[in-house]
């Protein structure tokens, strides 16, 4: 029965507007653990099975890329035993999740500061981001080491020595030079952006990239998000009268023609 209603509400999101590119805030690992009186790390653990759900959903469905905050610069911060967990259950991840990226014909890639992960973890994203590099049917985009500051920072300096170098003056920068200085310069700007685990606030996550996107925030802790919660913030979505600025009128006009 639960299959069948899924497989309903599926059909029905397949009618309306998909949005390209949906950014998600994977909060309330550490919370779900703590109420099954368990360690921090068992809900991370508990939290990859949440992502295999969701990047299969977002592929069902037809989205194009799929960010998922994976680890942010702030939580390098954590006590080294947590960070070592993590680190540890990326890089088996990574190994495990390969078969199923190639079978799905799911693309990854990864932005941050990434020098910053171990140098195995490190290779084991590289090697994994090359051999998918072929796949069409989604991207899935892994934010670690990421902080949207630092990016911002990043983009500056770099468009700061490309006019020191005489490559572009400063009357040439407009939102597409920084745009194509970031780390997500080959992705198109977040149309949906969820957060899980009850906070209502965006904690450094592509800050330039969310200018225009729909917001969406849950209570459910990551550990418990399933599909069927995905499909009712698509559905959500799908409510919502994107205007970026201009009228309902404008917006009916435009559709009209």
């Amino acid at each position: 029965m639960a299959k069948n209603t899924q497989q309903k509400e599926l059909s029905s999101l397949l009618n309306s507007n998909i949005p390209h590119h949906v950014a998600v805030i994977m909060d309330g690992n550490g919370r779900w653990a703590e109420h099954q009186e368990r360690p921090r790390v068992f809900g991370h653990r508990k939290g990859v099975d949440s992502v295999r759900k969701i990047v299969e959903a977002a592929g069902e469905i037809g989205i194009e890329v799929l960010t998922l905050y994976t680890f942010s610069t702030e939580n390098w911060s954590r006590p080294k035993k947590e960070v070592d967990t993590l680190m540890s259950l990326l890089s088996s991840s990574l190994k495990s999740e390969l078969k199923k990226l190639q079978e799905n014909d799911i693309r990854l890639k990864a932005i941050g500061d990434l020098n910053q992960l171990p140098g195995s973890v490190r290779k084991e994203l590289e090697e994994i981001i090359e051999k998918t590099a072929g796949n069409k049917r989604l991207i899935l985009n892994l934010a670690l080491s990421y902080g949207s500051r630092n990016e911002i920072v990043q983009a500056v300096a770099k468009i700061a020595q490309q006019a020191k170098e005489g490559i572009i003056s400063p009357e040439d920068i407009d939102e597409n030079v920084i745009q194509n200085a970031l780390y997500t310069s080959s992705l198109p700007d977040v149309d949906f952006m969820i957060r899980t685990g009850g906070e209502k606030r965006i904690s450094n996550f592509l800050l330039w990239q969310i200018a225009y996107a729909e917001l969406y925030f849950t209570d459910i802790l990551w550990p418990d998000f399933k599909k069927k919660d995905f499909y009712e913030a698509i559905a959500d979505y799908q409510k919502r009268e994107r205007r970026f600025g201009k009228t309902t009128k404008q917006i009916k006009s435009n559709q009209a023609l």
